[in-house]
């Protein structure tokens, strides 16, 4: 009977789901921002029938299983093929660039709460991914997890055009511009097709340095969860720390050292990866429901300049290190 009560809403956000991955491919837009604003759309015009909210209250679980799963996506391979220098540039850009991004959040706009920390994750790692991950760990609303997630992948459409052109007129090498765009860039996707829009040995540097940043995942999420959790304990203490830890963030852990040790077939690892997919689509629609535009007009276009801003240090300082160095 308890399953039979969620069925309808889960169903509901299948379907939508189903209709947002169909309809980003077909006007290739980011599927994930398509399924937080098609469930948006309609649970503000149409609400949550009272027969789906038990399926729909779900959502939670099915981001944290998705972020699970993702655990498969990280590759230790790729993070040793880098190469010991550009292993250093990548540790160095990511922790540069979450400092940086909360810095300029807090200090300089005055971006209190989870906004900042979910810009800062989205901006250093591996884009909307990172956003829901660091998102599910420090209890981030919906709309929050909308504005960042839509200022990544905003910033992922303009570095798209912009950097293969900037990387012919800088006169970069295919190996300088690759690992440039690996360091700077958001997400995965638009990384890989800038780097072989210039080269296919830009790619490759491109792909690798990404691929390499994202192994960074797991670190910073645990990070989070453990400065969010001693920032809400009054005791501090480990056994307190333990209580507040996220645990399917063990899951994340086992499931990367699952896929590193080489058990899975590169068949599996693609199941595993879609399957994840498609669970963060689900859980968007599901937050989707959730969100009320009024609460994000409150933060306007502040998270856009934060990022606009952090993103031209970073992009700057990453050319002038990779000139430097490579």
């Amino acid at each position: 009977m308890g399953f039979r009560q969620h069925l309808p809403g889960l169903v509901t956000l299948l379907v939508v789901g189903i209709a947002a991955r169909s309809l980003a491919t077909l006007i290739g837009i980011n599927d994930l921002v398509l399924a937080i604003g098609m469930g948006v759309l309609i649970g503000n015009l149409v609400g949550i029938p009272p027969w789906a909210v038990r399926g729909i209250e779900n959502h939670k679980l099915l981001l944290e299983t998705g972020i699970v799963l993702l655990g498969a996506a990280i590759a230790i391979e790729e993070l040793i093929g880098a190469g010991p220098l550009v292993i250093v540039l990548v540790v160095g850009t990511v922790a540069f660039s979450l400092l940086l991004v909360e810095a300029i959040a807090r200090g300089i706009f005055g971006l209190r709460g989870r906004t900042a920390s979910l810009l800062a994750a989205g901006t250093s790692i591996c884009g909307v991914s990172a956003v829901a991950a660091v998102g599910q760990v420090v209890d981030a609303r919906g709309d929050q997890l909308t504005y960042a997630a839509a200022t990544i992948v905003f910033f992922d459409a303009i570095t798209l055009v912009a950097y293969p052109a900037l990387g012919d007129l800088l006169g970069l090498s295919a190996r300088e511009f690759g690992v440039w765009a690996g360091l700077s860039m958001f997400s995965t996707g638009p990384v890989a097709a800038a780097g072989f829009a210039h080269s296919p040995e830009a790619g490759q540097w491109a792909t690798v340095t990404k691929l390499a940043r994202n192994t960074m995942l797991g670190a910073v999420v645990v990070a989070y969860s453990i400065g969010y959790a001693t920032r809400k304990a009054n005791d501090p203490g480990i056994r307190r720390l333990w209580l507040q830890f996220p645990k399917f963030l063990v899951g994340f852990l086992l499931v990367a050292l699952i896929a590193n040790i080489g058990v899975l077939t590169p068949t599996s690892l693609d199941a595993i990866g879609r399957t994840s997919e498609w669970l963060f689509v689900l859980a968007f629609v599901g937050l989707g429901f959730e969100i009320r535009p009024a609460r994000m007009r409150e933060s306007g276009l502040t998270p856009v300049a934060i990022v606009l801003c952090a993103f031209c240090v970073i992009s700057v300082v990453t050319l002038f290190v990779v000139r430097t160095l490579l």
